[in-house]
């Protein structure tokens, strides 16, 4: 039966981990997201799992690699300067397609910045902060029910298409409290990851199923033999110079994603359909938006909500058919313009962009959005 708590944000993803299946955390506690490791090092013992503190964020997140590579579903939290410490080894991950959950509630920066204040600097960093090509899948919930199924579809997806998933939370969202519907268990969609079907002296540890271009996952123990690298490799694992394999292998990085795009892909809207103006907000900014929408909407003017869950793949079509109707969109952040790039990048100039930026450590006002609106709406 479902049942009702009254969670943090922090707990809910805390607890959306451990209902997907978590069963391993590697971590190091840093402001706003200490409470995830809190709850994980609590709960985790209760089901058989594993917590262990690191001795930094680096640590933190090797160990959550090794947990998955043990065959945990495992994964580790931060904040702002532990996400940049975390970034080599979030490319090992990659490179080496090992399914992991990173969380990063973000606060200001740069630097050690602002570590009790709200701020969405991070968010070209999840994209773009390792380097080298390969596909993101990022989400950003915006309310505390959200924060636990969000985490329970970034494992499903890390499980999925053996990668790491961000979940890019936020200090507003990570410490308030809200009502939670938990589910039963049992009405849960839960996704594991594909195991060899084959023996292991069969076993080619990088070669994907035709089907969907996805290489199935032994874990250390099972009897077959694996070569971890974040050198380019072949599909035996070990490091190559061919161009062929080169191009091969980098490529499914980015396609065995890129693939099912419109299955990742989630956003939500709300009054579009006759915009002449569209607000476009993510995370906690977007809870504020949606409030100035409704007012704008309660005064006569024909203004929308668009808000993307998931980042990356960002729903750049979606958009695009929707800006090119209204011709105006309005894009708060808490940030100096970082996602407006995207939304520009996404809309082709089918649309005039309207950015605004808040810096300061806290939340735009609802009443600071319907200003624009209103400015813009004219």
């Amino acid at each position: 039966m479902t049942r009702v708590e009254f969670w943090q944000g922090n707990v809910s993803v805390a607890y959306g981990a451990i209902a997907a299946g978590c069963r391993f955390f590697g971590g190091y506690p840093i402001t706003p997201s200490s409470e995830i490791a809190e709850v994980m090092a609590e709960e985790l013992p209760v089901y058989n799992g594993r917590f262990i503190q690191m001795e930094d964020e680096i640590a933190g997140i090797a160990a959550t690699i090794g947990g998955a590579v043990a065959g945990y579903k495992s994964m580790t939290a931060t904040s702002g300067p532990g996400f940049s410490l975390k970034q080599e080894n979030l490319g090992l991950a990659y490179m080496a397609e090992i399914p992991i959950v990173v969380v990063d509630v973000m606060r200001g920066g740069p630097s050690t910045g602002l570590p009790t204040s709200i701020a969405q600097q991070d968010v070209m960093q999840a994209r773009w902060g390792t380097h080298g090509d390969h596909a993101t899948i990022a989400y950003a919930p915006s309310s505390v029910q959200e924060c636990y199924e969000v985490t329970i579809k970034a494992f499903n997806m890390a499980e999925r298409f053996r990668q790491p998933v961000l979940i890019m939370s936020d200090e507003v969202l990570g410490h308030m409290r809200e009502k939670v519907i938990v589910p039963d268990n049992e009405t849960l969609t839960i996704v594991d990851r594909k195991r060899p079907s084959c023996s292991p002296e069969e076993f080619i540890p990088y070669r994907p199923d035709p089907e969907d271009n996805l290489p199935p996952m032994a874990s250390f123990g099972d009897g077959y033999r694996w070569h971890i690298t974040g050198l380019t490799h072949n599909e035996w694992g070990f490091p190559t110079n061919c161009p062929e394999e080169i191009a091969k292998k980098t490529a499914r990085l980015m396609d065995k994603v890129n693939a099912y795009r419109d299955e990742i892909v989630e956003y939500e809207t709300e009054n579009v359909e006759d915009a002449d103006v569209i607000v476009v907000a993510y995370g906690s900014v977007a809870r504020t938006a949606l409030s100035a929408v409704r007012q704008a909407r309660d005064k006569g003017l024909k203004v929308g909500y668009f808000r993307p869950v998931t980042l990356w793949p960002f729903p750049d079509r979606e958009l695009e058919s929707l800006a090119e109707k209204a011709g105006r969109l309005i894009v708060p952040e808490l940030n100096f313009g970082q996602m407006v790039h995207e939304i520009e990048r996404a809309v082709h100039g089918k649309a005039a962009m309207v950015q605004m930026s808040l810096v300061n450590g806290e939340l735009f006002q609802p009443s600071e959005i319907l200003e624009k609106i209103e400015e813009v709406a004219r």
